[in-house]
Formats: C-alpha cells, sequence, structure tokens
C-alpha cells in the first residue's frame, strides 16, 4: 500500500495552481505570454525486465509550456511603444558591456539619457537593430542621433508651367504686355510670376520670384513663341549692372506651335556677379556661383496660366522635433525645417521553437539549443510579423479560463487529498488487526 499515488497527485495540482497563479498575477503584463503545466504519468519497471507494473505509481510534472499566440494590441501616447503584430521578437541586450542576446515581446520602450532605447520593465534592456544606412549584420544598441541637420544652399531650382497663349482684357495684342520694359511693379509689363523661397549656406531663406513677359509670335509658318523671364531676389531686381535700373532676363522659352517646349528651358541665376542689385546676399551666407534653373514640361496651350510643380534642393537647419517607427522597422526623424531623415531600423528574432526559449523574468528570454538557432530580420519581411508604433501587446491570459482552470484544480486537489486519506483510514485497519 502505498501513499506516492495521491502525493504526486497533490504536488501536481499544486505546480498546477502556482502555473494558473503566475497566470493571472500577469494578465495585465504587457507581453507576457500564459503557461501551461503538462502532466506525464509514472509507471516503476519490474524486476528481471519483466515489464512495468501495470499499475501506475502517480503523476509528473513533464513540462511547463508557454502560449506564445498573438495578444491584444493596445494603442498608447507613447512614441516609442511598439507592439508586434505576429511573428518574432525584439533582440536587447543587458547592458552596454554585456553582448548576449536577450528576446522579448514586450515593447514599452523609451530613451535614457545619451539616447539609447531602452525598455525600463525589462530592467532597463537595450533595443537592438541596424543603425541608418545599415542593412545586414550583427544588430547593435538602437541610439537616436538628436543633432542637428546643417542647412544646405540652392544649387538648383525646378518649375513646370503652363503658360496661356490666348489675349486677355488686359493684353489683347496676341497676349503681349502693352508696357515695356519689364518692371516687377508694374503688372502690365508682365503676364504672370511664379514663387519659390531658396537658402543659402548659413539657411537664411530668400523669396525669389520669377516673371513671364510674353513676345509677339514669330517666323513660320507655323510661328513660334518666346516667353522672357526675368527674377528678383527679396524683392530686389536682377540688373545688367550693379546698382543698375535694367533689368536682368535670366532666359528665353520658346515653344512650338504646339506648345511644347524647344529651347531655353535651362536657365541660371547668378548671385555673386555684378549684375546682382547690391545688398540680396545676407551677412555671411553664401550660394554656389550660379543656382539653374529648370523649366523642363512646361507648357503654352490656350487655356489658364498654372504653376504645375515647384522645388528647389536647398534647405534650412532643422532640430529633431520627433521620430516615429514604421510597420517595417524603420525609425523616421522629422525636423524643425519639414525635413525626414533615417536614424535607424528594428530588427526582428525569430526561433523554430519559441517553447525552447528560457525565461529569464522581466519579459525577458534566453536562446537554448532547444530553440534552435535564431533568425534575425526586418519586420513585414518573410514569416516576420510588422510592427506598430504607439501600441503594445497585452497579455494573452484569458482571465475566464484560468479561474476556471483553478477550480478544475482545487477539485483535483481535494480529490487526491482524499485518496490519500482513505489509505490511511486502511493503513489503520491493518495496524488495529489482533
Amino acid at each position: 500500500m502505498s501513499f506516492q499515488q495521491g502525493l504526486s497527485g497533490l504536488n501536481g495540482a499544486a505546480k498546477s495552481l502556482d502555473v494558473i497563479g503566475n497566470n493571472v498575477a500577469n494578465a495585465s503584463t504587457v507581453g507576457f505570454k500564459q503557461s501551461q503545466t503538462q502532466f506525464a504519468d509514472m509507471y516503476a519497471n519490474s524486476m528481471n525486465r519483466s515489464g512495468n507494473s501495470p499499475v501506475g505509481i502517480g503523476v509528473t510534472v513533464a513540462n511547463v509550456a508557454q502560449s506564445f499566440t498573438q495578444g491584444n494590441v493596445t494603442s498608447t501616447n507613447n512614441p516609442l511603444d511598439i507592439a508586434i503584430n505576429g511573428d518574432g521578437f525584439f533582440q536587447l541586450s543587458g547592458s552596454l558591456t554585456d553582448s548576449s542576446p536577450l528576446y522579448g515581446r514586450n515593447g514599452q520602450f523609451e530613451l535614457d539619457k545619451n539616447g539609447y532605447i531602452i525598455n525600463p520593465s525589462m530592467n532597463g534592456a537595450y533595443l537592438m537593430g541596424y543603425a541608418a544606412g545599415v542593412s545586414g549584420g550583427d544588430p547593435v544598441r538602437l541610439q537616436i542621433n538628436t543633432s542637428s541637420i546643417p542647412a544646405t544652399p540652392t544649387t538648383t531650382i525646378s518649375t513646370k508651367v503652363n503658360l496661356d497663349s490666348r489675349p486677355t482684357t488686359a493684353f489683347p495684342t496676341n497676349g503681349v504686355p502693352t508696357t515695356t520694359p519689364f518692371n516687377p511693379t508694374d503688372p502690365t509689363s508682365y503676364n504672370n510670376s511664379t514663387g519659390v523661397t531658396i537658402y543659402d549656406s548659413l539657411g537664411n531663406p530668400y523669396s525669389v520670384q520669377t516673371y513671364y513677359v510674353k513676345n509677339a509670335p514669330a517666323g513660320g509658318p507655323p510661328p513660334t513663341t518666346n516667353w522672357d523671364v526675368y527674377a528678383t531676389v527679396d524683392g530686389k531686381l536682377l540688373t545688367t549692372t550693379t546698382g543698375g535700373t535694367v533689368p536682368l532676363k535670366i532666359g528665353t522659352m520658346n515653344f512650338s506651335s504646339t506648345g511644347t517646349l524647344n529651347s531655353g528651358g535651362n536657365m541660371t541665376i547668378d548671385l555673386t556677379t555684378a549684375g546682382t542689385n547690391a545688398g540680396v546676399v545676407k551677412a555671411g551666407g553664401s550660394f554656389a556661383s550660379t543656382i539653374a534653373v529648370s523649366y523642363a514640361g512646361s507648357t503654352q496651350t490656350g487655356s489658364a496660366f498654372v504653376n504645375l510643380a515647384q522645388s528647389q534642393n536647398g534647405m534650412a537647419p532643422g532640430t529633431l522635433s520627433s521620430f516615429s517607427i514604421d510597420k517595417d522597422g524603420t525609425i523616421i526623424g522629422s525636423y524643425s525645417n519639414q525635413q525626414t531623415k533615417n536614424l535607424g531600423s528594428v530588427v526582428l528574432v525569430n526561433f523554430a521553437n519559441p517553447n525552447g526559449l528560457q525565461p529569464l523574468g522581466n519579459n525577458l528570454y534566453q536562446a537554448t539549443a532547444a530553440a534552435g538557432s535564431p533568425l534575425v530580420g526586418k519586420p513585414t519581411s518573410g514569416t516576420f510579423g510588422t510592427l506598430q508604433a504607439r501600441a503594445v501587446e497585452d497579455s494573452n491570459v484569458d482571465l475566464t479560463a484560468e479561474l476556471v482552470n483553478m477550480i478544475v484544480e482545487q477539485r483535483v486537489y481535494q480529490a487526491n487529498s482524499q485518496t490519500i486519506k482513505v489509505q490511511d483510514t486502511v493503513l489503520q485497519t491493518l495496524v488495529s488487526l489482533r
């Protein structure tokens, strides 16, 4: 007669209640994965290799397996909170000197004083990924570069317009302005104008206004039409001589009878020669010797004037104002000068057998031989899940199911205690025999 069966049942039920209690306790832990107790029966070997005893000797806890099913995703206000939607783990480092990789699903990240992305709830572990411009190799600790973007002087301006070929009420004769020479303060001396902001080497802004003056059709048949282009910088007219009054024509566009641009699509604005009105360039700033102006793709048709496209390649200096994380892990910085910049990328790691990972606490896991080799990849690629910024993955614990399991295990515990009680009664009977 043995108490082994009942005792092992009590131990198993107690272990199962421990696991259930741990699940319930972590129902609000971000990224937590619930566990399940797995049991196996036990049999004693017989002597002389005659097989196992047909009567078992109880139960043993074979394994405590975690369920890596997806938890619900909850939105937050922290731009560095990241939820994994699908397969994969974040790769982390325990410290700046420890290179041993750690893994987890808790995406509650923030910046430390040195710009590193860390997870305080994971004992300050550092998030790993690729630096800006790197797409392979060993992941490194991600550090946000908060330095400013320097100013870039403008060297090219690109403008695409449609010029109206029709006569107008103001210009009834072929649409040619009635006043000559061109004067930016006299709207009867030009047809239309467009504007763009350019920058010098210090990021100082300048307003460049370009004016379009139609000439009478010439040549043919069929005839062609020329449009002279003039410019002002910060309201100051570009002239043929320093301080002069004769406007400097920066170019002439020539259109065919079908409205396509024949020639004159490439012009230059020179702010360094004597032809520039004195005092245009601000103190300390500088430009390239010439600013190239392109009118490629411009047309002349019998429809209203419209500015189809306008761009330039300069920019003012900018400071980092915010950053966001794309679904593929790219960290994008937004700057005060309306520019964006790649600051790095988050990677994911997956395993052939996630249940082989060794839990370390603080929602961290360590790879083992049973888990398989870690596979590092970009989110959204292959079998890896996608990332959702400003969100976290909730615990996958089902409280309703856990409470029901708790009741079941309580009954199992009570039933096993009854087997011990019956065994004790039987033993007492035997001892009492005379």
